[in-house]
């Protein structure tokens, strides 16, 4: 999926950015209607990674676990 896909989707950056600025190393997230989309921010127009909401739990439960640091 690409965002140019995803026009007028409302994109959001993560909260653990570093800074908060566009040139950091962080992702941002859309909620779409079945599933969950993540992109590059630095990256704005290139790929999308979308999720289905289960999926999108177990990755975030495996990031707080720790399971890929």
């Amino acid at each position: 999926m690409r965002s140019s896909d995803l026009t007028g989707v409302r994109w959001h950056k993560s909260s653990r950015s570093n800074g908060g600025s566009e040139q950091t190393d962080c992702v941002e997230v859309a909620e779409l209607r079945d599933q969950i989309a993540m992109r590059d921010s630095k990256d704005p127009t290139g790929p999308v990674l979308a999720f289905t909401r289960p999926e999108w739990r177990a990755f975030l439960s495996g990031v707080q676990a720790g399971d890929f640091d």
